[in-house]
């Protein structure tokens, strides 16, 4: 009971953001003008800043991403346009032949009028050991293709169209190694109505697609859990490296990746999971994290809904490019077995309902810091929210939203694993360092992680609940209340107005106010950015014909009303609830889905 109260605080400091930041906007200027003007001056600032290094960080990734399918694209060119044989005789020698294939026909009229000579396409040489032909064996054929990790997918979905399901599962078979190195295991809700029937139509259509396919049905109304995706991939996760385990494949080979039901994988993504596994000091302390990508259906939906996912996978691009590794995934993610055993798998209580986030979180928390975020720079395609109708669309990417910033819970979990004191009255973050009693296992600053964990977790989730009011608003409605147009609805006395009356204040309101003009800059610059990113990702990875043009641009007027409708809304109601923790009732966002769609 000490331990509860003494972490009950933790949990008002969402609710109190959300009403602090509503409150203050007409009571700032009337009881507390001076002070008010000096949290704004100090708030926009850092406001600022936080938006100005995203950008910068947002272009690293985007370069990267950007190199990385080039890089990918020139390995497949080079495949497709030559064909190397290597041929190794008794006495120790081989000849290696590298024919061009793509203009053969040239190439064959050449070789029937000129005598055959040495070219950049033809060699012989001496390979005077084995080893040196594995060698010349590994270097012809690359890297990406030597696998020994198994990849085991998990889907979990509820009330999700087959179709669909077929289309992301379908996706992945299509890759190399599925049939060798591939186990989905497909995450069903018993409480879905048919969902046998779903789930083996499924398991038949792909019996000899992968070296698995693995059914879980999480029970419904289990005792201790709340009803998402983080109870879904939790069930399914244990019981599905359960039966793995059971077929003799070795726990340290295991990779798995959480997709959701839409989730376009392209198979560069599992190859850059695997070079960054191999090249790792530790790859069993890592979280893989790809950015999200919104293409499939983006042109069939409202240019709010369009703008909102966008700005979405911007801020999550940004957040991959720090370099301590403490970011966090989004909806797909790839980690170890080993690392998901070692922290005793998904949580899967209502403090969990942000699953990606989470995960990392308890990871982080439960290895005493040594876990980090691994960003591999490959897009994962998913589908906008999609429903027949314009306002039905509008409302049903609401409800989504408020389902997303029910994550806020991670806030209260971050900040009570951090200074908190744990279930069995030990003391927790800060003061356990103080206390030197901290693990002798704990990554070296383990401290400064937990502080930059919070600052992170409370700017993704304090931001939006807060800049949406104050950017808005504040300086306005002080403007107003301060200079009303007529005496007659004057709210402050002259005498009192802090900018008639000192030099000092008028001059920190106008510096204010200034920088107000600038907080749009690097969003602007950000979404720059992202247009030229986005054609490179539909037309060099996804060879998709149509993509963003220029008149695109136009969607941009939607963003206010995305930023109040999807984004300062939402994420307002979400932290009030956690004042009383209702258990909403887990609705799943309408998609439609369209063959077509890549």
């Amino acid at each position: 009971m000490k331990s509860s109260l003494f972490n009950y605080p933790f949990e008002l400091v969402a609710p109190m953001a959300a009403v602090g930041s509503v409150l203050l906007l007409p009571l700032g200027p009337l009881l507390i003008p001076r002070i008010y003007i000096i949290f704004l001056l100090i708030y926009f600032t850092v406001f600022l800043y936080t938006q100005v290094n995203h950008l910068f960080k947002f272009y690293l990734t985007a370069s990267k991403m950007t190199k990385v399918i080039r890089n990918w694209n020139k390995r497949n060119l080079t495949e497709s346009n030559s064909i190397t044989t290597i041929t190794a005789f008794s006495d120790g020698s081989a000849t290696t032949t590298t024919t061009s294939s793509s203009n053969s026909s040239t190439n064959n009229s050449a070789n029937n009028t000129a005598p055959s000579s040495p070219t950049a396409t033809t060699t012989r040489e001496r390979i005077t050991s084995v080893e040196e032909l594995e060698e010349m064996e590994k270097e012809a054929f690359n890297l990406y293709d030597d696998s020994h990790l198994i990849h085991a997918f998990i889907v979990p979905n509820y009330a999700e169209p087959e179709a669909l399901l077929r289309d992301t599962i379908k996706r992945l078979a299509n890759h190399k190694n599925a049939q060798t190195n591939y186990v989905i295991i497909l995450a069903m809700e018993a409480s879905e109505l048919n969902y046998e029937e779903k789930a083996y139509s499924l398991a038949d259509y792909f019996k000899d697609s992968f070296l698995q396919f693995i059914v879980t049905a999480h029970p419904a109304d289990t005792p201790g859990e709340s009803r998402g995706k983080g109870s879904n991939v939790a069930y399914a996760a244990k019981h599905g490296c359960a039966q793995m385990l059971q077929k003799g494949i070795d726990r340290r080979r295991i990779i798995l990746t959480v997709s959701d039901s839409d989730s376009s994988i392209p198979e560069l993504y599992i190859k850059e999971v695997e070079t960054a596994f191999n090249k790792a000091e530790d790859p069993y302390f890592l979280l893989f994290a790809p950015p999200i990508f919104f293409s499939r259906n983006c042109f069939d939906v409202p240019a709010a809904v369009r703008m909102t996912d966008i700005t979405w996978s911007a801020m999550v691009m940004s957040s991959l490019s720090n370099s301590r590794g403490l970011s966090f995934p989004c909806s797909t993610y790839s980690l170890s077995m080993m690392l998901a055993e070692r922290v005793g798998y998904w949580d899967t209580d209502a403090d969990a309902v942000g699953e990606d986030m989470h995960m990392m979180l308890k990871c982080f928390f439960k290895t005493d810091g040594l876990a980090r975020c691994c960003p591999i720079f490959v897009p994962i395609n998913l589908t906008n929210v999609q429903t027949s109708g314009y306002l039905a669309n509008m409302h049903a990417r609401f409800v989504q939203a408020k389902r997303h910033y029910n994550g806020i819970a991670d806030l209260a979990y971050t900040l009570r694993n951090s200074f908190g004191v744990k279930e069995d009255g030990v003391l927790s973050g800060f003061v356990a360092a103080a206390n030197k009693k901290t693990s002798m296992y704990a990554a070296p600053g383990y401290w400064l992680d937990k502080l930059v964990m919070c600052t992170k977790v409370m700017e993704a989730h304090l931001i939006p609940v807060t800049s949406g009011w104050l950017m808005f608003a504040a300086v306005p409605l002080m403007q107003f209340i301060l200079f009303p147009p007529h005496s007659m609805i004057a709210f402050v006395d002259p005498a009192d107005n802090p900018i008639l009356t000192s030099e000092l204040y008028s001059t920190l309101w106008n510096i204010v106010k200034i920088i107000t003009l600038f907080l749009p800059i690097p969003l602007f610059g950000t979404l720059a950015i992202y247009e030229h990113l986005h054609r490179v990702v539909d037309r060099e990875l996804y060879r998709k014909a149509e993509s963003r043009s220029w008149r695109n641009v136009l969607d941009y007027i939607s963003l206010p009303i995305a930023a109040w409708a999807f984004m300062t809304l939402p994420s307002t109601i979400a932290c009030i609830k956690r004042l009383y923790k209702t258990n909403d009732k887990y609705i799943v966002a309408e998609k439609f889905f369209n063959e077509n769609n890549v």
